[in-house]
């Protein structure tokens, strides 16, 4: 392959650093951070320092007992993009054929190609739901397909794939050896709906998650990948290159965490139950904007009819104090992503603002 690895990064996450912030951002795809001060936790509860190897046992059977899964099929990660990493690291070798969604978080494609896969693609599209096409998947695997890679919820759109379809998936990898790959760090964002792990459903699929998006946990860096005991076993050592041991004082403040899980669970939900009725209000009275009704989840991912949505995005910035996120990091220039995680009060600006901005758009469109 005609790359180097010294070359790649993540456009997406540079721009997230550094230009996502905003008095009203509705670029971060995350429910607003989790205050410490409501976990019940004393400083002499934590330890700087513990005996956190191939997990430290204690969290290792609490996230075990958490995601209903056996101790030595969970991988404790440094959050779901390591996890993603590690995950794809142990299941695939450079150039491989691993087949990627799309539309889809940039980082899964940067970290395949940074491993020297030959990456390849599959639609989601709108039209059908954002589900993917499982004719065309047929189409695409080949021989030499080693893993096929799926957001569930997906990123961007929030739409959801039914276990039955993810079985049908799984079963079609294993016809050539492949592994499927299904990222779930929005999954809980369904709640009552949500299903159980797709790593219950095949024995070839591994999943990667973490509590970091749903649940305002980012800090805590609590990500996992699920696995039967041989990924698992790779992913343990190779981590050993990486990460070596976690910070045990964040391994400590996460089990006080699934120790008290149930406020943490209740605070999102009662959250994104109410932001997601002004979204789908604000959705519903733009004509400008193609959009399926929000059901689930912390993103939506709205097509712009008419109008340039880096033009849109650009005003936002410069003159309503907003950010959304351009549709062009997750290859649908046309399209943008909203996040609807943060404070209601902030989201409630945001989205005045961003109608705002919208028509301006449209009338300087219309002066041209």
């Amino acid at each position: 392959m005609n790359f180097s690895k010294r070359l790649i990064e993540s456009p997406y996450m540079h721009w997230a650093k550094t230009l996502q912030a905003a008095r009203f951002n509705l670029g971060n795809s995350g429910v607003s951070p989790y205050p410490l001060r409501e976990l019940p936790v004393r400083l002499e509860d934590l330890e700087l320092s513990g005996p956190s190897f191939y997990g430290w046992p204690p969290l290792q059977s609490a996230l075990a007992h958490h995601l209903g899964m056996p101790e030595d099929q969970v991988v404790h990660a440094c959050g779901t993009s390591m996890a993603n990493h590690l995950a794809m690291a142990v299941t695939v070798d450079p150039g491989d054929d691993v087949l990627i969604e799309r539309p889809t978080y940039e980082l899964l494609i940067s970290t395949a190609e940074y491993l020297g896969a030959r990456v390849r693609r599959f639609e989601r599209r709108p039209e059908n739901g954002w589900l993917p096409d499982l004719d065309e998947l047929k189409r695409q695997v080949r021989p030499e397909t080693r893993l096929i890679v799926l957001s569930n919820l997906h990123n961007p759109s929030s739409g959801r794939i039914p276990d039955a379809l993810l079985r049908e998936i799984a079963s079609l990898a294993d016809t050539v050896g492949a592994s499927v790959l299904v990222d779930e760090v929005y999954l809980d964002a369904a709640f009552e709906d949500t299903p159980t792990t797709a790593a219950h459903l095949a024995d070839n699929i591994v999943v990667t998650s973490s509590l970091t998006k749903v649940y305002g946990l980012s800090g805590i860096r609590c990500g996992w990948i699920i696995g039967n005991p041989e990924v698992v076993r790779r992913a343990w050592r190779l981590n050993n290159l990486f990460g070596v041991i976690p910070a045990h004082a964040a391994e400590r403040l996460t089990l006080a965490v699934l120790a008290n899980f149930g406020p943490i669970r209740d605070r999102a939900q009662r959250l994104l139950t109410i932001n997601r009725k002004l979204l789908n209000a604000f959705l519903q009275s733009r004509k400008d904007l193609q959009h399926t009704p929000h059901l689930h989840g912390t993103v939506a991912f709205p097509r712009l009819r008419r109008s340039s949505v880096e033009a849109l995005c650009d005003h936002l910035r410069k003159y309503q104090e907003t950010t959304v996120v351009p549709g062009r990091f997750f290859e649908l220039p046309n399209h943008f992503r909203i996040g609807i995680g943060c404070p209601t009060e902030i989201l409630s600006e945001g989205l005045n603002r961003l109608g705002q901005g919208l028509d301006a758009i449209a009338a300087t469109d219309g002066a041209g």
